[in-house]
């Protein structure tokens, strides 16, 4: 059933979303296969320890057979996404600062899978201690884009217990799709994945939570989830960053996840979608996690949402699109406020790539700062409540603790304030680079 909230949550920004390279392209573009000659799957493409590769150059492997064995409990498994040989295993750039280890192999397009893959037909018979390890077997992290190791987040520190699972499909970020394609056409797999993960932690209540420019994707989610245990549809106002973990959770529930706090803290776990789908894959058919869909737009002749197998390379997906519709100034790796810009595009599609958007010189063009003029946007639109005027005075100084007391921490990185600021002050960038340094500072 549909239930309006009764709160949404202060601050927020709305971007453009359906003008120009926005999420107009795409939103009607259904979701299509592709695969590529070859693939370069990295073992970092998480939140955690990376894999330790277990296969050889030479080796035939095979679609699902693992290939990279987690290390620790918070690292996650790698398999094979396509059939075929392994003809390096090597140093290759992706989004980070540094090159991440890749299995690179030649897909032989037989498209044949592992044997001995072991599901367990239906997630509301399936014994709900086995759902976890099916999960962390799959290797699933959280493909909004956070990339959480899945069965670490369904996993709850002692003493807390998980009332609430909510499902984050408001798919609020700029130019992506994917989550409301796949609303559209795979509503089931999306709703018996929300119930596998209920079933795990042992929550009640479950909530498909969908932003009300999406009212073809709710109605859909509502039909599907008709006769299914606790769950329901929560229609959202379309706001950004409304689908960031704390701000749907005070949209849905009217709680507050203190500062420096978790979800589980006040009873509620956050999954999105695509992870929901996968999580239905595991547990029903035992298949781990080897492809996702992928919006691709922008400055490209077909804009699209791509099923892709993990690891295809960026400059692939590119020519699925039937290739770039003008000169390529940046890449970026998610939607246009909070993706990251790709070195170039030899980079792979990880678990978490939901989106690569081109954009041409005249969009990537950097604005030059200037002085703020005290006008208080970045105030009002924080959806944290937080003084970014004064957290970017503390990081100009070099002042780390008094940034840190200026709740830098509780910084969400949305953008919201970059956005509105007329002056194009760089704070999002700065707040991260403080974010980092203080992260730093305290492991050592």
């Amino acid at each position: 059933m549909f239930c309006l909230p009764k709160s949404s949550f202060r601050g927020g920004v709305h971007p453009l979303h359906d003008i120009g390279g926005g999420k107009l392209p795409t939103r009607a573009e259904p979701i299509r296969a592709y695969s590529p000659d070859t693939v370069a799957i990295p073992m970092a493409m998480h939140l955690g320890a990376p894999a330790v590769p277990i296969v050889n150059k030479g080796d035939r492997v095979k679609i699902g057979q693992l290939i990279g064995e987690a290390q620790h409990p918070r690292s996650l498994a790698v398999h094979a996404s396509v059939s075929g040989e392994v003809i390096a295993i090597e140093q290759r750039m992706q989004l980070g600062a540094n090159p991440a280890l890749c299995v690179v192999i030649r897909n032989d397009f037989a498209d044949e899978w592992v044997d001995g893959l072991k599901g367990y037909g239906n997630v509301e018979e399936a014994d709900p201690a086995l759902i976890v390890p099916a999960i962390r077997d799959a290797g699933i992290c959280g493909m909004g884009g956070a990339t959480f190791p899945t069965h670490v987040k369904l996993t709850p520190p002692p003493g807390k217990q998980c009332n609430t699972v909510i499902l984050n499909a408001a798919e609020c970020e700029t130019h992506m799709t994917c989550d409301h394609r796949l609303m559209l056409e795979r509503p089931v797999k999306i709703i018996d994945g929300l119930r596998a993960a209920m079933r795990a932690v042992g929550a009640a209540r479950g909530v498909i939570a969908i932003e009300d420019n999406k009212p073809d994707a709710a109605k859909r989610m509502s039909e599907t989830a008709r006769g299914r245990k606790g769950v329901e549809v929560a229609m959202l106002r379309t706001k950004y960053p409304q689908g960031s973990e704390k701000q749907i959770i005070k949209a849905v529930t009217n709680r507050e996840v203190p500062s420096g706090g978790l979800p589980i803290d006040i009873g509620v776990i956050v999954i999105n979608v695509a992870t929901a789908a996968a999580i239905a894959d595991a547990v029903i058919d035992g298949r781990p996690l080897i492809s996702r869909i992928t919006t691709v737009t922008g400055h490209v002749k077909v804009p699209s949402n791509l099923e892709l197998p993990i690891g295809t390379v960026v400059q692939d997906a590119i020519t699925a699109c039937d290739g770039y519709s003008d000169a390529p100034a940046k890449i970026i790796m998610g939607g246009g406020m909070t993706g990251f810009c790709a070195h170039d595009d030899s980079i792979s599609i990880a678990k978490g790539s939901g989106g690569i958007v081109v954009l041409n010189e005249r969009e990537a063009a950097l604005v030059d700062e200037a002085p703020c003029i005290r006008c208080a946007r970045c105030v009002s639109t924080c959806p944290a409540g937080l003084n970014p005027y004064l957290i970017r005075r503390m990081c100009d100084r070099d002042d780390m603790d008094g940034a840190e007391q200026e709740h830098v921490m509780d910084c969400l990185l949305c953008g919201c304030c970059s956005y509105i600021c007329p002056a194009h002050r760089f704070l999002t960038a700065t707040f991260k680079i403080t974010k980092e340094r203080i992260a730093q500072s305290r492991r050592k």
